[in-house]
Formats: structure tokens, C-alpha cells, sequence
């Protein structure tokens, strides 16, 4: 048996495990298909072939020796290349760091699926130091949209979004600060996870803004994005945020019945600077799960700047060094927000964390009466790669920043939320299904039931 593009995770470890294709032969296809197209795609910055061929080997033998193999036996996956990977400088898309000395460790999210049986082919392009929701790196050219090769992947896991959703590979690892997997997730037409803040280890990783960061995976199915988060789930002392909690699997749950949950669809904020296509793949989604009740969430614009102030803060402290010693180094336009963050008054920091505390609690009561919100992941489709500007509720703004619109006031207080990929004519475009903390099961069995009622799916790559 050969692998297929179309054939996800699930499907891959099963063969494998039951001896209907080997690991090999699965990794062998995955690293030919990123030979053909990522000339074209760029999703990729190191292909790790040796490596990958020497795990799958391994996997092979145990098979052959009789041994039991993890539930991702043989399933090609890639990271964003802000994960250590042994071996690899750990660029987090920038070149500063490529003088780095070579990661001597994997990431602690690499090291728990390939302890499930997943096979590593590679790092992956993604916008400089995690601050971008574009995809589009000055270093290493843009990652490209599968659907349509001169748009925009999204960011800054632009690369994931790309490998995933043109099925380079069934599963990718990101991370989302501030929209980051909900983003691509949305432009590439993939399903992607931003779990609780402090569900996954960042150990390992290179960060952004350590109050606001995430890692989660990208996959072409809710089946396999449960399967990568079940495999990565569990505490981790070397990440101070991720100590406590322990395993709580989803996938057996994914099937349970979404009856008595209660939707809501996010009003306010969330249906202003909306293109048509949004304001469709919400509609769509809530009417598939009975949706009526329109919930306004308060102060989500001031969210979104007390998001910003925190993040262009956070991101400046951590590179004043870097921007001291090396500015002409970075992207002009990330250098720039940096300094702009080291000159931001005190005060004004501390506000945002005020009203951060005071917004978790007012979104902790809406979340007493409410099991599940649906809001827009992005405000329209992938934009052309270049575009400035778009016009949103009649105001020219820039693109760049305004991306993340609908996904800053969710990731500033760590709550999960799954992006779905609503199928639209000509292009995908993402829904957020929003949960309470630590209800990922929920947020997920939505999902696969929006996926198994057809409303929602990752359409075949068709760009390239």
C-alpha cells in the first residue's frame, strides 16, 4: 500500500500498525511530495530526510519484533521553526538567529509525538520572531496559500498553514500568540487548536511574548487534531506554565453527543469588520448547531489593544539586545514595532494587565451561561501576497495588523478555541469555536461534528 496525499493521520498509523504500509514507505512519500511542490508552496526551511528515514526504520523494526506502536505510528509531521529541533539553529524565522549554535535537544512537544510514533520530516517557514499574520518572511520569501499560490498563508505559522492545508504533510505544529494557528488555519482552509494557555509545553521553543504564548497543531481533519493533541498533553516542569494539569484525552469523546450544549454567536466586536464571506461561514456554522442567541462580549475592542500593549511590550524586552546590537538584522517592520514597544509607558502596561484580569472575569460569566461561541477566526479570505491595505466597514487599514482583529481579544486570556474551515467558493475561510478553559474536549467535539454534517472541511490544495 502507498501513501496518498488525501490520506490523513488516522489513516496512515492504521496501515502502519496493522502492516498495510510500512513507516517508510508512508515517510518516503511525504519527503517526495515536499520535493515536487515546495519549490512552489515554501513552506519549508529544513527538510530533516535522514533523520525522518532513521525514526521510521525504527518503527518498522518494532513492528517487525512483535512490539506495540504509538496511535501516530509513521505519520509525517513538521514544526514551525521556532521548535528546537536537535541538530538545527533555531531560527524562529528570523536571521539573527541562524548564528545560533545547533538546538542539542528536540522540543518537548517533538519529543511526546515522536514518543507517539509520529515521524519528524522538517522546520518550517514562518514570519520573523512569531510577529507577523501574513506569512510572508523577507528572509526566506513568503509560504504560500495552497488554494490559490499568490495569496497570503496567514501568520506567523504561515509555513504550517501552507504544509498542512497542501498536504505536504497530514500534521503541523505552530504556535498563536495572538491568532497565529486560528490565521493560517483560516486562509489555508485546514483545522488548527489554540489549546488553553498552559495545556501544551512551550519548553524548548523560542518565545514571543511568554504571557500570550501557545503552541498547538494544525491538521486536514478533527480526528488527527485530536490524535496530535492527545499525544502532546500533559504537565512539563521546564514550562512554568504547563505544571499542573494532566492527561485528559479527547479523542474517544469526539463522537459524544453536542445535544444540551449551548451556542452562542459573539456579537459587538465580532460582527463589525467583517467581509461578506465572515460574516457567511458564521452563519453557516450556527445555523448547522441551532445558533441563535447573540452573546456581546464587553470591551473585546479594548481587549484587543490591551493585547497589543502586552505583546509589543513583552516582544521589545525580550529583543533589546538583538535590536541594540544587530538592528539592520531584522525586518524593518518587526524592528520597528519592537522599538516602538521599549518606548511604552509603565502605566500603560500596567492598565492592560488590569483590564486583563478584569475581562477574564467578565468572559468567565458569560462562559457560566454559555458552553460554546462562534465568531469570525479572520475578516475575510486570503489576501494577495503584498496587499497593504483593505478596505474594512469603510475604513482603509492596513492589512498586517488588522488580520488578528477577531482573534487578539480570545488569545489574550488563553481560552481554546478550534478554527474550522468553512469550504466557500472561491476560497476557505475559518470560524473560531470558542470554549470555557480547559474544555478543548468540547470546542473539539464540535467541531467533529460540524465536520461530520459536511458544514465544515479542508478542501483539496488546488493553487499549485
Amino acid at each position: 500500500m502507498s501513501a496518498k496525499p488525501e490520506m490523513t493521520a488516522s489513516d496512515i498509523a492504521s496501515a502502519v500498525a496493522g502492516g498495510k504500509m510500512s513507516a517508510l514507505a508512508a515517510t518516503e512519500a511525504a519527503l517526495a511530495r515536499i520535493e515536487q511542490h515546495d519549490g512552489i508552496l515554501n513552506s519549508f526551511t529544513d527538510v530533516t530526510a535522514e533523520r525522518a528515514r532513521a525514526k521510521a526504520r525504527a518503527i518498522d523494526a518494532d513492528i517487525a519484533a512483535g512490539k506495540k506502536v504509538g496511535p501516530l505510528a509513521g505519520v509525517p509531521f513538521a514544526v514551525k521553526n521556532l521548535f528546537d529541533v536537535a541538530g538545527l539553529p533555531t531560527r524562529a524565522g528570523s536571521k539573527i538567529n541562524r548564528d545560533l549554535a545547533p538546538a542539542r535537544r528536540d522540543a518537548t512537544l517533538i519529543e511526546r509525538m515522536e514518543a507517539a510514533g509520529a515521524v519528524l520530516v522538517g522546520a518550517l517557514n514562518m514570519g520573523e520572531y512569531a510577529y507577523d499574520f501574513t506569512g510572508e518572511n523577507i528572509h526566506d520569501g513568503p509560504s504560500r496559500n495552497p488554494h490559490d499560490t499568490t495569496r497570503m498563508s496567514g501568520g506567523s505559522s504561515g509555513g504550517s498553514g501552507s504544509a498542512v492545508g497542501g498536504a505536504l504533510v497530514p500534521i503541523a505544529l505552530g504556535s498563536d500568540t495572538n491568532g497565529s494557528i486560528r490565521v493560517p488555519s483560516s486562509f489555508c482552509g485546514i483545522f488548527g487548536l489554540k489549546p488553553t494557555y498552559g495545556r501544551l509545553s512551550r519548553a524548548r521553543s523560542f518565545p514571543f511574548v511568554a504571557s500570550l504564548d501557545h503552541l498547538g497543531p494544525f491538521a486536514r481533519s478533527v480526528a488527527d487534531l485530536a490524535l496530535a493533541y492527545d499525544a502532546m498533553q500533559g504537565p512539563d516542569a521546564d514550562d512554568g506554565a504547563c505544571t499542573t494539569r494532566g492527561l485528559e484525552p479527547v479523542t474517544p469523546l469526539l463522537d459524544e453527543s453536542i445535544s444540551g450544549l449551548r451556542f452562542a454567536i459573539a456579537g459587538g466586536h465580532f460582527q463589525k469588520n467583517v467581509f461578506p464571506e465572515a460574516v457567511e461561514a458564521v452563519s453557516r456554522v450556527a445555523k448547522a448547531l441551532g445558533a441563535t442567541q447573540v452573546v456581546d462580549i464587553p470591551e473585546a475592542s479594548r481587549a484587543r489593544a490591551a493585547a497589543y500593549v502586552i505583546t509589543t511590550t513583552e516582544g521589545a524586552s525580550l529583543h533589546l539586545d538583538r535590536l541594540r546590537k544587530r538592528p539592520n538584522d531584522f525586518d524593518p517592520a518587526v524592528r520597528d514595532r519592537l522599538i516602538a514597544g521599549a518606548m511604552v509607558p509603565a502605566a500603560l502596561v500596567d492598565r492592560a494587565q488590569k483590564f486583563r484580569r478584569w475581562y477574564r472575569a467578565q468572559l468567565a460569566g458569560i462562559f457560566g451561561s454559555v458552553d460554546v461561541l462562534l465568531a469570525p477566526a479572520t475578516p475575510c479570505t486570503a489576501p494577495k501576497l503584498g496587499q497593504v491595505n483593505f478596505n474594512l466597514d469603510g475604513v482603509e487599514l492596513p492589512v498586517r495588523a488588522n488580520i488578528g482583529i477577531h482573534t487578539q481579544p480570545i488569545s489574550f486570556i488563553g481560552l481554546p478555541v478550534v478554527a474550522v474551515p468553512v469550504p466557500l467558493e472561491p476560497l476557505p475561510i475559518g470560524v473560531q469555536i470558542i470554549c470555557a478553559p480547559w474544555r478543548e474536549d468540547i470546542a473539539l467535539r464540535v467541531a467533529h461534528a460540524l465536520e461530520k454534517m459536511g458544514v465544515v472541511a479542508a478542501p483539496a490544495p488546488r493553487g499549485f
